[in-house]
C-alpha cells in the first residue's frame, strides 16, 4: 500500500476514534537518541565495553549481577539512569498528546520501556502502564519488603570498566537496592507498582468497551514481543484498529494498518492528514 494512502487511512482511524491506546517498545526512543539494543551487535554498539567482556544485553540486564557484584550490576543501570534523565522526548510524544486533546479521546499508554519518557513528556502517571517497571524507581534486592521508592540516586559510572562508584541502598534494611525493573531471569522483582497500573488499565478497557478505538503501536519488535502481542489482543476488540509503526518489522494482518517507518517520521506524516486544531 502506498505511503500516502496508508498515512491517510491511519489519520482516518485516529480522527474517528473515541479512545486511543499507545503501545510502545524500544524503537520509540530511537528518535530521541536512545539505543534500542537490537541484537547483540546493537547492544555492543551502545556499550562496547560489554563486547570486550563477551556480555550480551541478556547478561547485563540480569539481577544476578546485583547479587554477585553490585558495582557491576549498577554500572549498566547507573549509566542508563543518567542517560534517560538527560534525554528529552522527541516531537512524536507531543504529536500524540495533541491528537488526544484535539479529538477528546480517552487514552492510555502501555510501554515496555523503563525510561520514563512518557511521564517526562507530560503524560499522566495514572494513565501509563509500564509492563517491565521503571528505572526511576528502586526496590530492595532481597527483597526485604514490598517497598518501592523513587530513584533519586546519583550513580557515577566508570565508562572503562562499567562499574558504579556508589551503590544505592535499601531504605528499609540498608542492603543493596536495585531498579524496580523486570530483568531477564528475574527472581526478586516487586511487581506491585506495575500491578496497580494493570488494574487501572483494566478499568480503562472496561469503560471503553465497544467504543471506536485506535491502537498506535510504535517501535515494538519481535525479539521480546510483549507489546506486539498486547496490540494484537487489543485489535481483536470490537471497533478497534491497530496502526503498527515499525521500520523493520511492520507486518500485521488486515484490516489493521502497517507502516514501515520510524516513529517520528510516521507520526508526522499521519499528522499532516489530520485537521488542524
Amino acid at each position: 500500500m502506498g505511503g500516502d494512502k496508508i498515512h491517510r487511512l491511519a489519520a482516518r482511524a485516529i480522527g474517528g476514534a473515541k479512545a486511543m491506546i499507545v503501545t510502545s517498545g524500544a524503537g520509540l526512543g530511537v528518535d530521541s537518541g536512545l539505543p534500542d539494543f537490537r541484537g547483540d551487535q546493537g547492544f555492543w554498539k551502545a556499550y562496547p565495553m560489554y563486547e570486550r567482556l563477551g556480555i550480551s544485553f541478556v547478561g547485563a540486564a540480569n539481577p544476578v549481577n546485583f547479587q554477585d557484584d553490585p558495582a557491576f550490576g549498577w554500572g549498566f543501570y547507573g549509566h542508563r539512569t543518567h542517560l534517560y534523565r538527560s534525554v528529552e522526548p522527541h516531537d512524536g510524544f507531543r504529536i500524540l498528546a495533541r491528537w488526544i486533546e484535539r479529538f477528546g479521546m480517552d487514552s492510555f499508554i502501555v510501554t515496555s520501556n523503563v525510561d520514563g519518557q512518557f511521564q517526562k513528556a507530560g503524560f499522566r502517571e495514572e494513565r501509563i502502564l509500564e509492563v517491565h517497571g521503571s528505572i526511576h524507581h528502586l526496590q530492595c534486592l532481597s527483597p526485604c519488603s514490598g517497598a518501592i521508592w523513587p530513584n533519586r540516586e546519583e550513580i557515577p559510572v566508570d565508562p572503562d570498566t562499567m562499574r558504579a562508584r556508589s551503590i544505592p541502598r535499601c531504605i528499609r534494611c540498608g542492603g543493596t537496592a536495585r531498579p524496580n525493573v523486570l530483568m531477564f531471569g528475574d527472581f526478586s522483582w516487586v511487581a506491585d507498582r506495575t500491578s496497580l497500573q494493570e488494574e487501572r488499565f483494566g478499568i480503562f478497557l472496561e469503560e471503553n468497551l465497544g467504543r471506536e478505538a485506535v491502537v498506535v503501536e510504535l517501535g515494538a519488535g519481535t525479539a521480546i514481543p510483549t507489546i506486539r502481542y498486547m496490540s494484537e489482543r487489543l485489535g481483536r476488540r470490537a471497533g478497534a484498529t491497530v496502526v503498527r509503526i515499525n521500520p523493520r518489522e511492520p507486518w500485521i494482518d488486515e484490516p489493521h494498518l502497517s507502516i514501515a517507518e520510524g516513529a517520528l517520521a510516521a507520526l508526522r506524516a499521519i499528522d499532516a492528514y489530520l485537521p488542524a486544531g
